[in-house]
């Protein structure tokens, strides 16, 4: 069978341009009304999407007054969106920084119980010095720490997630038996950070466990998904870091012993899309034209761990000196590498590095025809820079029906994309395997089956 490329639908505020809500094209719904989220959930689903994606923040954005960027917690939206769909998958983002592994093992068990399969956790550390407020720490955790908890976090939720054979639940009404207490293990996980017990009070997930997302492109962070994550959502604003990107990541997940395959790589991409080139470059502008400089430079100094960039000009070309080492930066370490290779490619003034990041905060942002978007998709696909994408449209749903009624056509009739879904879960969705279950293990006999007896 011919490869086939994926599609993500991030849904972010009423678009990813970071005007997107002052924009006329977008929705005049509120972003705490959840019929906003089913509307545009339907309509990637009719488009055949692979999945939708929410993202999550843990604390209030200094630029709140200019920037709305909250929204209802994502693992309850998905709750919600389950019941409105059928077919597209779910993702939603969830932090191992503030969470415990006992909850949201639950949490995303029920989502993959409620949806039949179509649940998918993004795994993420937490950056913001202000997250850390919210949770009683005492202060930021440092980019290491948050990833040796990570490492702990995800060894117990994937335990939790195997405690239940596929057989365990009989439901025997006759003989009263409900479940076979053999094929239920406790997992006595302790550790330097997790004490946990279990089994999962909950039975096997429907695709054995939630398809795992993860988003880090730092050199930990790489090294984390290739050991971790079924597909990595990364920000990438040039084919050729893209390509490295993807042959990196590839070559961990084979050194780590993993399938190559089996690990999607999915750029973000923020296309402005209509009929002409002309007409799509005048949208952007437009977008641009409502941004407002002085809220960028906040939301840069975030990336950089609030780094003070008021002394920079606006109109200035800006030199990889005027940022902090990256590898100083407790932040999102890899979207700062990202923005500093960029002002060492481009050179751009620091009012044209604002009006880029405004579109899709680092990730790619271009603007054309339906045809040059699926040229661009198509040329990234066959030459190794992706596997699909997570598609980011700057103004919701407007730029998101210019892509599905525009783009999505093309790529069918190039043979690149689907024209039906022939799964019914994100896993099949991706054409991922299922995990190997430990009770599979021909070892799983005797003396630990009379412990798990005993739970």
């Amino acid at each position: 069978m011919k490869r086939q490329l994926h599609l993500n639908l991030f849904i972010h505020g009423r678009g990813h341009h970071e005007a997107a809500w002052r924009h006329p094209a977008a929705s005049p719904l509120a972003l705490t009304d959840i019929s906003y989220y089913v509307e545009v959930a339907q309509r990637a689903e009719a488009a055949l999407f692979d999945s939708i994606f929410m993202a999550d923040q843990l604390a209030v954005g200094g630029d709140v007054a200019q920037a709305p960027r909250t929204w209802l917690e994502p693992i309850t939206v998905l709750a919600a969106l389950a019941m409105a769909t059928q077919r597209v998958g779910l993702i939603a983002t969830a932090s191992t920084t503030y969470t415990e592994p006992f909850n949201l093992a639950r949490q995303f068990a029920s989502i993959d119980h409620i949806s039949n399969g179509r649940a998918a956790w993004n795994i993420v550390t937490s950056w913001l010095a202000t997250a850390a407020e919210n949770f009683g720490a005492a202060g930021q955790v440092s980019h290491g720490d948050r990833y040796d908890r990570g490492e702990e976090f995800m060894e117990v939720v994937n335990q939790l997630w195997d405690s239940w054979a596929d057989d365990a639940v009989i439901d025997d009404r006759t003989s009263g038996i409900y479940a076979r207490r053999d094929r239920i293990r406790p997992i006595s996980h302790r550790g330097a950070f997790y004490s946990v017990a279990g089994p999962l009070n909950m039975p096997r997930c429907p695709q054995s466990r939630p398809v795992l997302v993860q988003a880090g492109s730092s050199d930990t962070g790489r090294r984390f998904a290739a050991r971790h994550a079924d597909a990595v959502f990364t920000a990438q604003m040039a084919k050729k870091a893209a390509q490295e990107f993807y042959a990196d990541l590839k070559k961990l997940a084979a050194d780590g012993g993993r399938s190559p395959e089996h690990i999607l790589i999915l750029p973000g991409l923020s296309p402005m899309i209509a009929s002409t080139e002309a007409e799509a470059q005048r949208l952007a502008r437009e977008a641009n034209e409502l941004t407002d400089p002085e809220v960028g430079r906040k939301r840069l100094s975030g990336r950089f761990g609030g780094y003070d960039f008021s002394r920079l000009p606006l109109d200035r070309p800006l030199v990889p000196e005027d940022f902090p080492d990256p590898r100083t930066v407790q932040a999102a370490r890899s979207r700062t590498e990202v923005i500093i290779d960029l002002v060492r490619r481009d050179k751009p003034t620091l009012r044209q590095l604002l009006s880029y990041l405004a579109g899709a905060r680092g990730h790619y942002v271009t603007a054309g025809t339906p045809e040059q978007i699926a040229d661009l998709i198509e040329d990234w696909f066959n030459t190794g820079a992706a596997d699909g994408f997570n598609i980011m449209p700057p103004l919701l749903p407007a730029q998101l029906d210019a892509f599905s009624q525009g783009v999505i056509p093309i790529l069918q009739c190039r043979g690149l994309f689907r024209t039906e879904y022939v799964g019914k879960t994100l896993r099949e969705h991706y054409g991922l395997p299922w995990p190997v279950s430990v009770f599979d293990d021909p070892a799983w006999t005797g003396e630990l089956r009379e412990a798990a007896a005993g739970v």
